[in-house]
C-alpha cells in the first residue's frame, strides 16, 4: 500500500506587504483633523462637594468690603435709582434711560421688588454669586479639557485675581460682575459642542452690556474647529443656525418686553459718537490705560511667567493648538476693553477669565509642591487688594452723602430734585425722585465718556435729548437743581440752555457744599 508522504509542517501565512507610505504617522499639511467635542469625565466621589464651598469662600471672601459702603461708583448709584423708577412704575428707555442693555436693571429691579430698596445687601449678594458662578464655570471647563487638578486651579484663580484692580472697580456691584458667568458659560457650552445653548449664554452676556458679545469669537472659533474645514455635509450650518437662534431669541424677547425703537437706540444705534469716538480722549485716557493695565499686572505678577510658556506653547507646541481658543478669547475680551478708548478699570475684568483658563494650562504639568508656590503669589496680593477696599478713601461717595443731606434739609419727601452731575447715587442717598429722564449730565454733554475737552457740550448729547429735557422741565419743573459739576466742562456756564432755565425760573442759595450751588424755584 502506498505510503503519502508527511505534509509540510505548517509556516507562517505570508505577509501580505503594504504600500509604503511617505510620512506616516504624520497629519497631513493643510487638512487639519476636525476637533470633535470632548467627551465629559465623571466627577470623583466628592469632587465638586469639596471644591464648590471653597469657590463659595473666595467669592465671599473677596467681595467683603463691598458692604462696607451702598455704592462704590456712579455706575452703582445709576443702577439703583433706576431699579427704583422701575419698581414703581416706570418704563426703561422711556420713563429712565441709559445706554444699557436691559438685563441688569432688570435684576436690580427683581431685588427691590422682593427684598426692598432701603439698602444694597441683596444685590451685593447676587454679585458674590456671580462671582462663584464665573470660578465654578471655569473650573468645569478646565476640568473638562485638562483633569481634576486643573478644575480646582482655575476655579481658585479666578476669585484670586478678580479684585485685581483699583477697588471702586472691583467692589461696585455693576455690569462686568455679571457678564463673566455668561462669558464662561458660553465658552464652556461651546467646547461642548451645545450651540444652541452657547449662543443663549453670549445673548446674555449681550444683554448685560454690549461688550459682553465679543465672546462671540471664541464661540465661533470653538464652532469652526469642531466641524473642521472640510465638515459632514450640513454639520456647520446646523451648528451656525442653532447658535444664531440661540442668541437672537433672547435679545427678540428682550427688544419686545421694552420699546424695540428704544431698544435699538439706546443699546446700538444711540451710542456711537460714546463708543466709537477718538476725540477728546487725551493724555488722561492714557493714564488711564497705562495705571489700570499696570495694577492688573501687580495682581497677576505671579502669573506672567506661566502666561508667557503658554504663549510659546501655543505657537511651538503642537499640543498648544487647544490653547488656540483662549487666546481668541483675550484678544477679544481685550478689543473690548478698548471699544471708545476710555479705558476704565472695570471694563478689564472681562480679561480675567481667560487669563485664568490660560494660566491654569501653563501651571498643569507643574509638581504639587511648586504649583502650591506658585499660587501663593496670588493669594497674596488678593490679600492686599482686599486690605486697600477695606481703606481706601471714598471722598467722593463722602461728598455726595453731604450733597444728599442738604437736598433733603431744602426738599420735601414730593419734591423733585434735578443734580447736574455724575453722581446719581446722590438722588438715592436723599431719597428724592429725579426731574428727568438722564440722571446724569453726561448722556446731555457727552461728559459720561471720561472726556474733559472739546467733545463735551450741548450739542456733543445724545439726539434728540435736549428737546426731551427742555419739555421735563416745562411740564414738571424741578424744586431744587443741585449744580454738583464743580468747575467740570459741562459746567452751567458751558450749557446755554441750562444757563438760561437758570436765570429765568431759579435763585442760589448762599449756602454751598464744597463747590456745589443750590438753586430753588423763584
Amino acid at each position: 500500500m502506498p505510503v503519502e508522504p508527511p505534509s509540510a509542517a505548517p509556516g507562517p501565512a505570508p505577509t501580505r506587504r503594504e504600500p509604503s507610505r511617505p510620512h506616516a504617522g504624520r497629519p497631513r499639511r493643510g487638512r487639519p483633523r476636525p476637533t470633535r467635542p470632548r467627551p465629559t469625565r465623571p466627577a470623583p466621589p466628592g469632587y465638586w462637594r469639596r471644591l464648590l464651598p471653597l469657590l463659595a469662600a473666595l467669592a465671599l471672601v473677596t467681595r467683603l468690603p463691598s458692604f462696607l459702603h451702598p455704592f462704590w461708583s456712579p455706575d452703582e448709584g445709576y443702577l439703583a435709582v433706576q431699579a427704583r423708577i422701575l419698581a414703581d412704575g416706570g418704563e426703561l428707555y422711556e420713563t429712565v434711560v441709559d445706554r444699557k442693555p436691559p438685563l441688569l436693571p432688570w435684576l436690580y429691579e427683581a431685588t427691590y421688588t422682593v427684598f426692598g430698596d432701603g439698602s444694597q445687601h441683596a444685590v451685593k449678594l447676587l454679585a458674590i454669586a456671580a462671582q462663584f458662578t464665573t470660578a465654578a464655570l471655569l473650573a468645569a471647563l478646565a476640568r473638562r479639557r485638562w483633569g481634576d487638578r486643573s478644575g480646582v486651579t482655575a476655579g481658585v484663580l479666578f476669585p484670586l485675581i478678580s479684585c485685581g484692580l483699583i477697588p471702586q472697580d472691583t467692589q461696585a456691584t455693576t455690569f462686568e460682575v455679571f457678564i463673566l458667568p455668561f462669558t464662561a458659560a458660553a465658552v464652556l457650552c461651546a467646547d461642548r459642542g451645545r450651540w444652541c445653548a452657547a449662543g443663549a449664554a453670549v445673548a446674555g452676556a449681550f444683554l448685560t452690556k454690549q461688550t459682553g458679545g465679543v465672546v462671540l469669537v471664541p464661540v465661533l472659533w470653538l464652532l469652526w474647529r469642531a466641524h473642521g474645514p472640510a465638515p459632514r455635509p450640513g454639520t456647520l450650518p446646523t451648528a451656525l443656525l442653532r447658535t444664531a437662534v440661540g442668541f437672537a431669541a433672547p435679545v427678540l424677547a428682550a427688544a419686545l418686553l421694552t420699546d424695540p425703537e428704544g431698544f435699538v437706540f439706546w443699546t446700538v444705534t444711540g451710542s456711537g459718537s460714546y463708543a466709537f469716538s477718538l476725540d477728546g480722549s487725551g493724555l488722561h485716557v492714557l493714564i488711564r490705560a497705562f495705571v489700570n493695565s499696570a495694577v492688573l499686572c501687580l495682581a497677576c505678577a505671579g502669573l506672567l511667567p506661566p502666561l508667557r510658556r503658554a504663549a510659546l506653547r501655543t505657537t511651538r507646541h503642537p499640543a498648544g493648538r487647544d490653547l488656540t481658543d483662549l487666546w481668541v478669547w483675550f484678544a477679544a475680551s481685550a478689543a473690548a476693553v478698548a471699544v471708545g478708548f476710555h479705558f476704565f478699570g472695570h471694563y478689564f475684568q472681562q480679561l480675567l477669565p481667560p487669563i485664568a483658563l490660560l494660566a491654569t494650562a501653563a501651571l498643569r504639568s507643574l509638581p504639587h509642591e511648586r504649583l502650591r508656590s506658585v499660587l501663593s503669589a496670588p493669594a497674596c496680593v488678593c490679600g492686599l487688594f482686599v486690605i486697600w477696599s477695606v481703606f481706601a478713601p471714598r471722598s467722593e461717595l463722602d461728598h455726595a452723602a453731604r450733597v444728599a443731606t442738604a437736598v433733603r434739609e431744602h426738599t420735601a419727601p414730593t419734591d423733585r430734585v434735578l443734580v447736574w452731575g455724575i453722581h446719581p447715587e446722590t438722588y438715592r442717598l436723599a431719597d428724592r425722585a429725579p426731574a428727568s429722564r438722564y440722571l446724569t449730565a453726561g448722556l446731555l454733554t457727552n461728559f459720561s465718556g471720561g472726556r474733559a475737552g472739546p467733545q463735551v457740550g450741548e450739542e456733543y448729547a445724545v439726539p434728540g435729548a435736549w428737546r426731551v429735557f427742555a419739555a421735563e422741565m416745562r411740564a414738571r419743573p424741578p424744586t431744587l437743581i443741585v449744580d454738583d459739576s464743580r468747575g467740570k466742562p459741562y459746567a452751567p456756564e458751558h450749557v446755554p440752555t441750562l444757563r438760561r432755565l437758570l436765570a429765568d425760573r431759579y435763585e442760589p442759595l448762599p449756602a454751598t457744599v464744597e463747590g456745589t450751588v443750590f438753586y430753588v424755584r423763584s
